[in-house]
């Protein structure tokens, strides 16, 4: 395999080093109540753009729920009995062919929410599963609906971060199609990076490949690649980013494009919440 020019333009050159106690469940409830937009990893934007009167009331009716590494949240087409809202990880939306394979359409982690039910016991076309362990708070898809049938900030934010949800499904469908393992690999990294709030997390060549619709040795490759331009570690399932804006600059622009949609819907939530503070 040809390394791409980004790459390899890397591997000239030496690249520069970048440089949690467990909390109790009240502190974490107060973490993902707070202002500031990440706090040893834990919290969620979407609650956070709230208002803190309508925050503080949904969280009162939440739990905290551990999401360990393939955790299952829902089938296709199976009810969706419970709304999560990740303070912590990352949980992949996949979809399941007949021979076993999966292939990730979407991916969430602190800046959305996974399993919006649009009726009662009502059910999506996709499998969630927890592919970077992490800590989630959790509602009951009934209260859920309950909140969702009156019009307000919770339904307005939701509404517009499902469009962007969308638009990542569709923005990945031309990345998996048109841009090379490595770039479409330095993507991922990126974005597990910013949701999961440290520099190194637990990740396997199986589960890459499945999330990225490439083989084992292919994953193998692109990875060592990477390392070998100095912008990750990359040993036993642990990934390291060592180098953000080296990865940064090797991704596609399906990172930027992502990320700035999901940013902007929670930006502009935040400040509407603030001026009616």
């Amino acid at each position: 395999m040809a390394v791409p020019l980004r790459v390899g333009a890397r591997l000239q050159a030496e690249a520069p080093a970048r440089s949690t106690g467990r909390l109790n469940a009240r502190e974490e409830i107060a973490t993902a109540a707070g202002t500031t937009p990440r706090v040893a990893g834990l919290s969620n934007r979407i609650l956070g753009a709230l208002p803190v009167e309508e925050r503080d009331r949904l969280i009162g009716s939440m739990k905290i729920v551990e999401l360990p590494i393939k955790t299952v949240l829902f089938e296709p087409g199976g009810p969706i009995d419970a709304v999560y809202f990740p303070m912590s990880g990352v949980i992949s939306l996949v979809t399941a062919l007949e021979d076993g394979s999966i292939v990730e359409v979407a991916t969430v982690g602190n800046e959305g929410i996974v399993g919006v039910p649009h009726v009662a016991q009502g059910s999506l076309a996709v499998r969630a599963i927890s592919q970077v362990a992490g800590t989630s708070l959790c509602m009951d898809a009934a209260s859920f609906l309950a909140e969702w049938e009156h019009p307000g900030p919770l339904r307005d934010l939701v509404q517009n971060y499902l469009q962007a949800l969308f638009g990542q499904v569709s923005q990945a469908a031309a990345c998996n199609r048109l841009h090379s393992n490595e770039e479409r690999l330095s993507r991922w990294l990126l974005m597990s990076h910013d949701r999961v709030g440290v520099d190194q997390f637990l990740i396997t060549h199986e589960f890459l490949g499945q999330m990225l619709g490439s083989r084992r040795a292919t994953v193998t490759l692109s990875a060592g690649l990477l390392q070998a331009a100095g912008l990750i570690r990359y040993q036993r399932g642990h990934v390291t980013i060592v180098d953000r804006e080296g990865l940064e600059s090797v991704s596609c622009e399906c990172y930027a494009v992502i990320k700035g949609e999901l940013d902007r819907i929670v930006d502009r939530a935040t400040a509407r919440a603030r001026r009616h503070a």
